[in-house]
């Protein structure tokens, strides 16, 4: 017997991260969303109409608006009730975050992009397939704040392809140092205020406010260690990271170098990453056939080529050699490309639910 599906809200609907959303939803056989919600200055509109300006659709995704979302009203997120819902996503600024995403909680679950609450002690950074035993801090949150529901947010999106691409090699081998360069899309600076055409055409823009502290401090809250209901002790592995804005549409670059604590070769290295397989044989809506691809040809990954492997959800890796600058017992460098806006962030958010369903979190 089918179960009945999810009844869903999208908070920021009408913005890029909100639009992801109802596109990862549209069709969806385990949720179903029945309300969106994004300003006042959008509520009371339909939602086809509130991304018009003089005219002009302000829908920023590839694929089209699906049409079943379009005619739906939007709400005041600040007003909206959490009645007849099951689960939120939130798609909203942080600082919006810290004040709606708890309103929202008290009832019901409440997924989030944003960065509002990722460093509290009760709040688990979940990743589906990385840190899922981290999940059992849940009730441990629904306690301690007297919530029918919780919060649990997703990570950073550069976080997300270099967290998953460590999991095996921590499992395998352990960790001591990661150190990472980015070369990030500029999907990833949203629209309002985004990056100006001509601040990053022709150009490298070697700075992004608050993004390197993020991927640094979240990989270690990822990769760590459950201590029971007293919250998430950091991997104890030194993460260093410079984070920076290049001239491409989709599709974060890394360059990952990697310390190892035991003895392993490139091939041993490479095994772990082909053979990473958390899903076993059960298939969710929203994953990919593998979570990681390693590919041989020395000039791949490339955005262009490889940021829709899997749908988006597939962090590809290439470039795999022997590192040893950095000590360790052994060491190996990659680099990956991860989908920010997919994997990254709503897709990703949909996949953690379907998980999240299925490990009993949801109803």
């Amino acid at each position: 017997m089918a179960r009945a599906r999810i009844r869903c809200a999208v908070l920021g609907a009408t913005g890029v991260a909100g639009q992801q959303f109802l596109v990862a939803l549209d069709g969806h056989p385990d949720f179903e969303l029945v309300k969106v919600a994004a300003s006042e200055r959008s509520a009371g509109k339909r939602y086809g109409d509130a991304i018009r300006d003089a005219g002009h659709e302000k829908w920023y995704c590839r694929e089209p608006l699906p049409a079943a979302f379009a005619a739906l009203p939007v709400e005041d997120a600040s007003t909206m009730s959490a009645d007849g819902l099951d689960l939120v996503f939130a798609a909203v600024e942080s600082d919006a975050a810290r004040v709606l995403e708890p309103r929202f909680a008290e009832k019901v679950p409440v997924l989030s992009t944003a960065s509002a609450f990722r460093y509290e002690h009760d709040v688990p950074i979940l990743i589906p397939g990385v840190n899922g035993d981290h999940a059992k801090l849940i009730d441990a949150q629904k306690k301690r704040r007297n919530w029918r529901g919780f919060i649990v947010p997703g990570p950073n999106c550069t976080t997300t392809g270099m967290a998953i691409t460590l999991k095996p090699l921590a499992d395998a081998f352990g960790l001591e140092k990661v150190v990472m360069t980015s070369l990030q899309a500029t999907s990833g600076a949203g629209r309002s205020p985004g990056v100006a055409a001509l601040d990053i055409l022709d150009n490298v823009i070697p700075y992004i406010s608050k993004e390197e502290e993020k991927v640094e401090r979240e990989t270690r809250k990822i990769l760590g260690r459950l201590d029971g209901s007293e919250g998430i002790v950091p991997a104890d592995v030194s993460v260093s990271c410079t984070c920076t804005r290049v001239p491409v549409l989709d599709g974060h670059t890394e360059c990952v170098f990697v310390a190892l604590k035991s003895r392993a070769s490139v091939d041993d290295a490479r095994r772990a990453l082909r053979e990473f397989a958390p899903f076993g044989d059960q298939r969710f809506p929203s994953a990919p056939a593998r979570m990681i691809e390693v590919l041989d040809d020395p000039y791949r990954p490339q955005p262009r080529l490889d940021r829709d492997a899997g749908g988006g959800m597939t962090t590809v890796v290439g470039r795999l050699r022997e590192e040893s600058t950095l000590g360790g017992a052994s060491g190996v460098k990659y680099v990956l490309v991860s989908h920010n806006t997919r994997m990254g962030a709503a897709k990703g958010m949909v996949l953690l639910a379907e998980w999240l369903r299925d490990a009993g979190h949801l109803g």
